[in-house]
């Protein structure tokens, strides 16, 4: 029998910071990139807060253990930025480690223990080598059955990406298209990592190989630059480097209060409306590689709980690790017939000025993906879309009033998916 469930109390987020997403020097820690967060994220609240207020703090990590042997972050966080005493906890879902995070917040506020959270999230990934870094985010995968196999996680996406090919008829052009449109939203978000589109990149390796005395590319087109094997070489096919996000560092944070305070920090809050949570099988026990029945599951707890449908969504933040990553969330969700996707994407419809905009700060591919960071980003992204504050990369839609962010765990193992409303 299905669960009809409702928070116990309304949930607003009056908050949210983000750092600059990039390559920082081995010098700046963790704790530096939060700090960084956690001031803009107190420049966003209108009315201004007082730290002392905030009952307890939630940290979305993968891995400090072994990115920079740092364990306990959590207290280690609440002490650079002022919190102690208030309780601490950091949370460990992969890639979904601050969405989850989120959640748990939400459900904190919602069942009346704490009125005031923050919630945030940050990875310090460029310590450790491209190789080591594939070592680390490879300990998310299953140890009896992908690790022997000597799968990686471009690996298990492009596995992911050809099942959808031979299922629906994708093409490495459709993927290449959700490159495209991720880097053209990025270059008009300056905390981006990559704030570049691919039209610039052409431009700069043009000019890089004339400086060098060589031909000069015949590109005519961003397909015809994204399909170049010596731009864009094949990591696993059909995933080239272009489809794959980047090993990055950064910090989010979010600040959540009971409904009823909302207006003690800001005239614009933004309600969480509706939240779901699932897990999946490892790759090798699922029926169906096309899609993530998690995300099916948490979505529809989701819209349940807020009381809408797809149709509703009128901006987009999805886990796009990979640009099939993106695609297959779009029909997991519900916005698109499985299948579908690869369509709506060509005609332009998930860009800023299309009929559901996705991924509006470039998304995991170009604004970067410093895996405990991305889930509590993705809400600053809606935070701002919905109070119309994203500045050149704002929606088009007129009178944006219903966000959703949808957050992975590895391949699928978890997915968090989260809903919000400007009233």
């Amino acid at each position: 029998m299905a669960k009809h469930r409702k928070l116990g109390r309304g949930v607003a987020v009056v908050g949210a910071g983000l750092s600059k997403f990039g390559a920082y020097p081995e010098g700046v820690r963790t704790t530096d990139l939060f700090v960084e967060a956690f001031k803009d994220l107190e420049s966003s609240v209108d009315k201004g807060f007082d730290s002392r207020t905030i009952d307890a703090f939630y940290l979305g990590n993968l891995s400090s253990d072994l990115f920079e042997s740092q364990v306990h972050l959590a207290p280690a966080v609440a002490n650079r930025i002022g919190l102690v005493p208030v309780p601490t906890v950091r949370i460990e879902d992969a890639c979904a480690a601050s969405g989850v995070a989120f959640r748990e917040a939400v459900i904190a506020v919602a069942s009346g223990i704490y009125d005031v959270v923050l919630v945030g999230g940050v990875e310090k990934m460029t310590n450790l080598d491209t190789p080591q870094v594939t070592e680390v985010l490879a300990s998310a995968l299953d140890p009896d059955t992908e690790v022997p196999a000597g799968l990686t996680f471009p690996g298990i996406y492009a596995t992911m990406a050809t099942a959808h090919m031979a299922k629906h008829g994708t093409t490495e052009e459709d993927l290449m298209w959700i490159g495209i449109k991720n880097h053209y939203h990025g270059s008009l978000n300056p905390k981006a990592h990559f704030d570049v589109s691919i039209s610039d990149f052409m431009k700069k390796r043009a000019e890089s190989a004339v400086k060098k005395g060589l031909p000069k590319p015949q590109w005519h087109t961003e397909l015809d630059f994204m399909k170049d094997s010596k731009q864009n070489p094949i990591i696993a096919w059909p995933l080239r480097l272009f489809d794959c996000s980047t090993i990055c560092d950064g910090a989010s944070c979010i600040l959540v209060v009971a409904e009823e305070m909302a207006k003690e920090f800001t005239d614009s809050p933004i309600f969480v409306v509706g939240t779901g949570q699932a897990s999946d099988y490892f790759l090798a026990e699922r029926d169906d590689l096309t899609s993530i029945q998690a995300a099916k599951l948490a979505a529809t707890q989701a819209y349940e709980m807020a009381g809408i449908g797809p149709k509703d969504v009128k901006v987009a933040e999805v886990h796009d690790c990979f640009t099939i990553a993106e695609l297959i969330a779009m029909e997991d969700l519900g916005f698109y017939e499985p299948g579908k996707a690869a369509g709506a994407i060509r005609e332009g419809e998930t860009r800023i000025d299309g009929k559901l905009p996705i991924n509006t700060d470039g998304g995991l591919k170009s604004k970067g993906h410093p895996i405990g960071a991305s889930g509590t980003g993705m809400v600053v992204e809606i935070f701002k879309q919905l109070r119309e504050e994203a500045g050149d990369r704002q929606i088009k839609v007129k009178d944006p009033d219903i966000g959703l962010a949808h957050n992975v765990g590895a391949h699928g193992s978890t997915v968090v998916v989260n809903i919000f409303e400007r009233r």
